[in-house]
């Protein structure tokens, strides 16, 4: 191996080595996902289950594969 890429490889090493070091002697604290992911998806599931139910339950919508024929215009209300 040249020395040039030998003292190359020994410097990657070492700092490899120490950001190994320096992230194993860091106090972790809690971070915004620790603190507040499951309150944030429990949040997310509930407005998107309460959108979609007033969709599904308060429009007009007739289920079926094809809408010829099923599809009648309602009157204007004025």
């Amino acid at each position: 191996m040249f020395p040039v890429a030998r003292a190359a490889q020994s410097l990657v090493a070492r700092s490899i080595q120490h950001t190994a070091i320096r992230q194993a002697h860091r106090k972790h604290g809690l971070t915004f996902h620790d603190k507040y992911g499951t309150m944030v998806l429990l949040g997310g599931a509930a407005v998107f289950s309460t959108v979609w139910g007033y969709v599904l339950t308060q429009l007009n919508i007739e289920w079926g594969f094809s809408p010829i024929g099923r599809v009648t215009p309602r009157e204007w209300r004025e």
